[in-house]
């Protein structure tokens, strides 16, 4: 994030109570016109906008996850592919002694007539039955060859297959990337737009949204039940906990900076149970649970497309990394339209929380 839009953002926070450096005055624009957005319309497009840049990050993250299993076979496939090419060099070396072998062995007399002249008829049947053998291990010798041939040009064509996918991997996380960088962009010419009373007014009207929201959550009886904590689901939220007031920062997964979901994947797996990466992939792939059943260490997923996500900590609070510009912090539950709260199943038995 440009350090400009950096600066709007604080502005906008002091109205929230937040202590930060006030605004250079020569950042801030002209009024707008009369007639122009309220401060209602204004929030609404800022909000889409957030939103929007979340759904991309999200977008991006999947993106990389997926491109980081791809990196992860191609070099499962190098190592075999460079296993079996040594295979292969060993087994036609051998066809190779065997073919000069034959060679130098040859004759035009037959087995049989060799039999027949042979001063020790027994001594002739012992070196036939090593004959035997000897031609039993050059088939060996050739099935090999020729396995290894198969395997080598198997995994040849395997190997090509997944860096062809890799590379279309890494061209579509690159316009996703570019995607996150226009919302962004879109942002930080709203704000730009922007007089600093009207950012004071934005973030005084979202605080007040923020809070109606919250107390017709409490009031309707959704929150009533207080549960204590999973061993894991406590070690998760002792982990988000000492994450506070770091930055948020899109794809990123800490330790210094993360987005929303590399907060809450990286507090599961630092609690012994990894999670997908992704808000939306938690909400398809863990547990589902009504909200009356919290309990501190589950997460709360919100917006009806999954773009965001925090760590529930009692008491209708929440920890999240909420968008940039922000850092990690303590916030009520409602402060976003909530979708649902999913649950990380854990393990039977629990190992000695890691450091």
């Amino acid at each position: 994030m440009s350090g400009r839009l950096l600066r709007l953002v604080c502005t906008a926070a002091i109205a929230a109570g937040t202590v930060l450096a006030p605004l250079p005055a020569a950042a801030v624009p002209e009024p707008p016109e009369p007639g122009g957005r309220s401060v209602a319309e204004l929030l609404t497009d800022l909000q889409r906008l957030y939103q929007e840049a979340e759904q991309a990050t999200e977008t991006y993250n999947a993106t990389e996850e997926e491109l980081k299993k791809r990196r992860t076979e191609v070099r499962r496939l190098d190592a075999e592919l460079s296993r079996a090419r040594l295979s292969l060099h060993d087994s036609r070396g051998a066809a190779g002694r065997l073919a000069r072998q034959q060679y130098q062995n040859s004759t035009d007399i037959s087995p049989y007539v060799r039999l027949l002249l042979a001063r020790d008829p027994q001594h002739a049947l012992d070196q036939g039955h090593v004959i035997g053998q000897l031609a039993r291990e050059r088939a060996e010798t050739v099935g090999r060859l020729t396995g290894s041939e198969k395997k080598a040009d198997d995994l040849a064509r395997e190997a090509r297959k997944a860096l062809d996918g890799q590379l279309t991997l890494a061209a579509r996380q690159k316009k996703e990337r570019d995607a996150v960088h226009k919302r962004l962009k879109e942002v930080e010419e709203l704000l730009a737009s922007l007089t600093a009373e009207q950012l004071t007014a934005l973030a005084e009207f979202e605080e007040k949204g923020i809070a109606k929201a919250q107390d017709k959550l409490i009031t309707s009886g959704a929150l009533s039940s207080e549960r204590e904590p999973s061993p894991q689901g406590d070690r998760a939220l002792r982990y988000a906990v000492r994450q506070l007031g770091k930055p948020y920062e899109w794809g990123a997964e800490g330790p210094k900076t993360y987005d929303c979901s590399g907060l809450t994947s990286q507090a599961w797996t630092h609690a012994g149970t990894p999670i997908p990466r992704t808000s939306q992939e938690q909400w398809d792939r863990l547990e589902r649970i009504p909200l009356d059943e919290l309990r501190p260490g589950d997460l709360v997923i919100y917006h009806p497309d999954a773009t965001h996500v925090a760590i529930y900590m009692g008491e209708g609070e929440v920890i999240e990394a909420p968008r940039p510009g922000g850092k990690i912090k303590i916030s009520p539950i409602a402060s976003y339209p909530i979708l649902g709260a999913v649950r990380p199943k854990e393990p039977t038995s629990t190992a000695a929380e890691p450091q």
